[in-house]
């Protein structure tokens, strides 16, 4: 394979990548090639020795995702970072994605159930208020008063169990990212 191929395809996998990042990626391997032609050597041989271009977009690909991910706090950089990496073997896919799933399954619950207990507080608050205008469905409220103080209390309660799962979020990110890079460190076989 000689350089235009070599560039080409691995151009042509580094999809999805920044331009930025992307162009940079290219430029470091045309300057393998450029440095490798002034020592006499042959592209094809050059292209040999650099690896299978597929193979480099997507530990480049995936290492870029990753850092882009740390840099930038969202769902959809982490999600790519994690298919990236999952590109990358078979055995990411066990490793990676499986905990992946389980982490967002947890916090995704525990989303639901802070809404829920947020809500349900609400909830006991307007039927502490309007349960003495309607006894007949209300009689297990005998005294409304201590109703709201138990639904305003279920409220906060609700509203700080929500927050806590931000931060609990926020951690768990920066985690995952420590474990992409360290599941793209085996898999590599280098420092990131």
């Amino acid at each position: 394979m000689n350089k235009k191929d070599f560039i080409n395809i691995l151009s042509l996998n580094l999809r999805g990548v920044p331009d930025e990042e992307r162009k940079d990626a290219i430029s470091d391997f045309e300057e393998h090639f450029n440095e490798g032609l002034l020592k006499g050597r042959v592209e094809e041989d050059i292209a040999t020795s650099l690896g299978d271009p597929k193979v480099l977009a997507g530990q480049l690909k995936a290492s870029i995702l990753v850092n882009e991910a740390e840099k930038t706090t969202s769902a959809v950089n982490i999600t790519r970072a994690v298919f990236a990496t999952m590109g990358l073997g078979f055995f990411n896919l066990i490793f990676l994605l499986g905990p992946f799933i389980a982490v967002v399954a947890v916090l995704l619950a525990l989303f639901v159930s802070a809404i829920a207990i947020t809500a349900s507080g609400i909830t006991l608050f307007f039927a502490a208020i309007f349960g003495p205008l309607f006894p007949q469905y209300f009689t297990a409220l005998a005294n409304p008063a201590v109703w709201v103080f138990v639904s305003i209390g279920l409220t906060c309660f609700g509203i700080l169990f929500f927050i806590g799962n931000i931060y609990l979020t926020k951690w768990l990110y920066g985690l995952f990212i420590r474990y992409i890079k360290f599941n793209l460190r085996i898999i590599t076989g280098k420092e990131q």
